[in-house]
């Protein structure tokens, strides 16, 4: 995994160096237009990456590698945050505010992997490993999964009373799907609306169903229900990949959306109103919004440690 990671640092300082060069911000936010000068941040993790990992292929991860590779895996979680709403956007046809923005956060996305892999690299035969047996999580996790669906129950309801035509905070239906048009929906997602589908809470759903399926043994090795694929074992990757995108991206956004929202009920600052008829009601669904991103985050980290955990390849019993 090492080796992977060395070959992602090239491609990424490559990657920020052209942008670098062309003045092509790939943190557009965070400078005025025209500025790429965060874009040598992209650089720079990149030129002590590619040696670090470089480093642990050869001698092991030492202590000053590991930390140095943690470091900068929490600096590509915080590059690649807002992949997950760029994806969101791609699936329903939507283009999104900046391609090379996107590139960024997909390219650090990979390298936080990779980087967290390299870092926790031991160097030990991979021979005679085999995958435990599937397991639940400890019943405290489980409730963190509770309390993560939970979470996702206000949100759902206030989206499906807009999808059958209702109103919620002061915005009819009608006037929700209006809003969508004016914010550049796609056909597709315009399409579902009309027809009492909400995007959001489907893919809500989807993350209900991947949240439970980290927790209970049926994550690891495919059900019955699954038909001529079940008894397959499910590798490690495919919910963890998912997993680990989704709680950087909704546990951060969540958690400083929650700040937000106390900030904004106490009067330190003001809400933006955005399509909302009135401050109030922008705050009543901001808090109902940053309390599903947040806590449905919190159990999706706390239930992907406990999978990553579990589903570890043992040496075989002799």
């Amino acid at each position: 995994m090492s080796r992977v990671a060395v070959l992602w640092a090239a491609a990424y300082g490559t990657f920020g160096l052209v942008c670098a060069g062309t003045g092509t911000p790939v943190f557009p936010g965070g400078e005025p237009p025209g500025g790429a000068t965060l874009d040598w941040v992209v650089v720079a993790v990149a030129a002590l990456a590619g040696p670090a990992c470089g480093a642990v292929a050869r001698h092991g991860p030492r202590p000053a590698l590991r930390v140095l590779l943690r470091v900068l895996c929490g600096v590509t979680v915080v590059a690649a945050f807002g992949l997950l709403m760029d994806l969101i956007t791609l699936m329903t046809g939507e283009g999104v505010d900046s391609p090379p923005a996107t590139v960024n956060r997909a390219l650090a996305a990979v390298g936080a992997l990779l980087l967290a892999a390299a870092s926790r690299t031991d160097r030990r035969p991979t021979a005679g490993l085999v995958p435990p047996a599937p397991s639940a999580a400890p019943v405290r996790v489980q409730l963190a999964a509770v309390g993560g669906s939970v979470a996702f129950l206000p949100y759902v309801a206030m989206k499906l009373v807009w999808a059958f035509g209702g109103t919620f905070a002061g915005i009819s239906g009608e006037e929700n799907i209006a809003i969508s048009v004016r914010n550049g929906a796609s056909g597709i997602w315009l399409a579902l609306e009309s027809r009492g589908l909400d995007v959001t809470a489907l893919l809500a759903a989807l993350g209900v169903f991947l949240l439970w399926g980290l927790v209970r043994p049926w994550g690891q090795v495919l059900p019955r229900w699954t038909f001529l694929l079940r008894g397959r074992r499910v590798p490690r990757w495919l919910p963890l990949a998912p997993a680990l995108l989704g709680s950087a991206s909704l546990t951060l956004y969540g958690v400083l959306g929650l700040g937000y929202c106390a900030l904004a009920a106490t009067g330190v600052v003001t809400m933006r109103q955005g399509d909302a008829h009135s401050p109030g009601d922008a705050l009543l669904m901001a808090w109902i919004g940053m309390t599903a991103f947040a806590g449905y985050g919190v159990a999706l980290t706390v239930a992907a440690r406990s999978y990553w955990l579990r589903s570890r390849p043992a040496p075989s019993a002799p």
